[in-house]
């Protein structure tokens, strides 16, 4: 059976709604790199991710590590769409004692592989995964999502330069290469340049593409998971609070909740 864009597209306009609303609620958050990732996190999640619903503790799964752990909402709203978390999980997101935290965390929540906090681990955590998967030999693969900004972490290159010289086919890397970063635009922090030409150089396998196409990234996530000779970078473009017009592109939200007014826009829009 062949892959339904459409579907994906609407689990991922669900996801948006989801994400602006259990942010606004806590009063707290990052809507704008959740909304930069999600349509990539949809798009694995609904065709090559392995997993188990009914089992999510399945040894032999797949695993994905949101190393950009404050993105969290993002992947809630995933695990929220395939019924792994409920509503009252994502109505207490950041409440103390609350399945979802703020950062995601592997002891708190069913579906979350990785217990997310200074950036850079996520690509050294997954590494580790990938060479437990090969030493088990099983076919499970381990999939990292990074910020750009993340990337200006030293230890993602050193990271790098592990995964081809141990040759790792079983790992591939997620870049939500949306060009802002905590305080403003990666241009005026800390650009970081051709981040396809750096991990090529590493010896990596590299595709760039639209974030937001879903088309793109299905086509993309597919080649990821059918190159098992070595690591995979997926560079994809996005934009900072795609869906909501006021977010998009808007350093201001990076880690920030919507108002009363503001949530009422942004779900008009997502209507």
């Amino acid at each position: 059976m062949g892959v339904n864009i459409k579907e994906l597209e609407d689990t991922a306009r669900n996801c948006r709604k989801n994400i602006v609303q259990m942010i606004h609620k806590a009063g707290a958050g990052h809507p704008g790199g959740s909304l930069s990732a999600i349509d990539l996190i949809v798009g694995l999640y609904g065709t090559e991710f392995r997993f188990d619903v009914k089992n999510p503790n399945w040894s032999d799964r797949d695993r994905f590590i949101m190393s950009k752990g404050h993105a969290s909402p993002a992947v809630y709203s995933m695990l929220f769409e395939l019924g792994l978390l409920d509503q009252n999980d994502i109505d207490t997101f950041r409440q103390l004692g609350s399945t979802c935290q703020g950062h995601v965390d592997m002891k708190w929540t069913d579906g979350v592989d990785f217990s997310a906090g200074s950036l850079g681990m996520g690509l050294s955590f997954g590494i580790g995964c990938a060479l437990a998967a090969r030493m088990d030999k099983s076919s499970r693969k381990i999939w990292v999502m990074i910020g750009d900004g993340e990337t200006q972490e030293g230890q993602i290159w050193e990271a790098a330069m592990a995964a081809d010289h141990h040759k790792i086919g079983n790992l591939n890397i997620i870049i939500d290469r949306n060009r802002i970063q905590n305080d403003d635009f990666m241009d005026v922090q800390m650009e970081i340049g051709d981040i396809g030409e750096k991990f090529s150089s590493f010896g990596w396998a590299v595709k760039e593409i639209n974030g937001h196409d879903m088309h793109e990234v299905v086509s993309a996530l597919n080649w990821a998971s059918n190159n098992n000779t070595e690591p995979c970078a997926i560079i994809a473009h996005t934009v900072k609070g795609k869906g909501i017009s006021f977010m998009e592109n808007n350093p201001s939200f990076h880690g920030k909740a919507p108002d009363d007014n503001e949530l009422a826009i942004a779900m008009e829009e997502l209507s």
